[in-house]
């Protein structure tokens, strides 16, 4: 549903053309579905210069776009969704590809039928557009679909990064050992980017950064970093240890002023110029919406006493950073070494984008024994043959909910942020500036 949007042209139908050619013997129907009406080859056409744009097999091309179908829907009517359901030849999933505020209308559709026994409904992040918005669509959702054949997709979840953190945590001991407050001084997770709105405004005017990228994607990995050990990587283990650390983390001292705001001013981001976010024509001048936010958040177990989290993403940024930065405690060499200023220490750098590890450490200089050098260790674990979107599809197909954000951690997110958006909708939190091409407010 949603199959005119270009979240379906752009990641959708390439994500699942990747599936398809990476899983021997699936086979898909594509049914487009949307409000307003397409004949079945214009849906055709659009699957297969979609699947050819990223690169996907002529044989795989074909095969989807040759049978792929279009049925004209209305989320609001519960018959166009029966007759939807029904236009499908085998086990259907419904792929919820809409604005926030329509999930609930289609699970009240939902509602109003007598949907499959097997159908499975996968929703788009955000989950409601508050905790108690959250609530009352989970409550929703489970009086007309299992949690098991219910996926709440969040793509953040299949960067090979993201999980990639389990393994590295552990599988190494060295890590696992040194991995909590005695050893740890502060944790980063940033997600700075070159790229401004790009054309979003109007959906970016619902949200900001703090309820598009913090809210869910970053404390996302920080639920990765921060979990104590499950006892499998199995859906069910992860999920209850990664419920159990949200569960447990607050804002910095319960302090929702702790929290930043900003947005950018006209600039250069390389070459390219960028007016001021409010110059955009699908932005209110008078709106309080940011473009750069940060939290600063404590993890209230004994792994994480005294330990900060800092989440941070922001656009139009002129030195792009995107990693999980775990800053080990600055180690007290002997007299007689020299080099390492004070406060400096050993950083691991994970990048949220490829997966690189960097390890920033102090070894003897080459030419005296006596000066310490900081060096960086590096490790790349190759590309991926399945892109973030593709790896949350394949779940879907395959029944592995692992990639899946279950509800009451979902819930939890909204409770984290929540002291923080009341202020910010009370005023109390000023709205800072930066230019557009800078790393944000200079004492940030």
């Amino acid at each position: 549903m949603g199959a005119g949007g270009d979240l379906t042209e752009r990641l959708l139908l390439p994500g699942l053309g990747r599936v398809v050619e990476s899983a021997r013997g699936l086979e898909l129907t594509l049914i487009g579905a949307a409000r307003t009406a397409q004949s079945d080859e214009e849906w055709q056409a659009l699957v297969r210069h979609s699947l050819e744009t990223a690169g996907v097999s002529a044989s795989t091309v074909d095969a989807l776009a040759a049978g792929a179908r279009f049925v004209q829907t209305d989320a609001s009517k519960p018959d166009d969704l029966k007759a939807l359901l029904d236009a499908c030849p085998s086990r259907p999933v419904l792929y919820v590809a809409l604005p926030s505020a329509m999930g609930r209308t289609v699970v009240e559709s939902l509602a109003a039928i007598d949907p499959p026994d097997d159908l499975v409904l996968a929703i788009e992040k955000p989950f409601g557009e508050d905790l108690d918005d959250a609530g009352a669509l989970n409550a929703a959702l489970a009086d007309v679909i299992p949690d098991d054949r219910l996926w709440r997709i969040d793509h953040f979840l299949g960067n090979a990064t993201v999980l990639g953190m389990l393994g590295l945590r552990f599988g190494n001991r060295l890590l696992d050992a040194s991995w909590n407050a005695d050893q740890i001084e502060k944790v980063e997770i940033v997600y700075d980017e070159e790229l401004g709105i790009e054309g979003r405004a109007a959906f970016y005017e619902q949200t900001g950064a703090l309820r598009d990228m913090l809210q869910s994607h970053l404390l996302m990995v920080l639920a990765l970093v921060a979990m104590e050990r499950p006892s499998e990587i199995t859906a069910s283990a992860v999920h209850d240890r990664m419920a159990e650390v949200l569960g447990a983390t607050r804002l910095w001292r319960d302090d929702p002023h702790s929290a930043r705001r900003a947005r950018y001013t006209e600039g250069r981001v390389g070459d390219r110029f960028f007016p001021s976010y409010v110059d955009d024509p699908d932005v209110d001048p008078e709106g309080n919406i940011e473009t750069l936010a940060q939290l600063i958040l404590q993890v209230d177990t004994p792994r994480w006493q005294g330990v900060p989290f800092v989440l941070r993403s922001g656009k139009a940024i002129g030195s792009p950073r995107a990693e999980a930065a775990v800053h080990f405690r600055p180690s007290s060499p002997p007299s007689g070494l020299r080099g390492a200023q004070p406060g400096e220490g050993t950083v691991l750098r994970v990048s949220l984008i490829n997966g690189d590890v960097n390890l920033d450490l102090f070894v003897n200089g080459a030419d005296d024994a006596t000066m310490l050098d900081r060096v960086t260790l590096e490790a790349h674990p190759g590309e991926a043959k399945l892109d973030a979107y593709a790896q949350v599809l394949a779940g879907v197909v395959q029944n592995d909910q692992l990639l899946s954000v279950r509800g009451d951690i979902a819930e939890q997110c909204w409770r984290i942020v929540t002291p923080v958006l009341n202020a910010w909708q009370a005023g109390e939190t000023p709205l800072e500036e930066y230019t557009a091409g800078s790393n944000g407010p200079e004492d940030w």
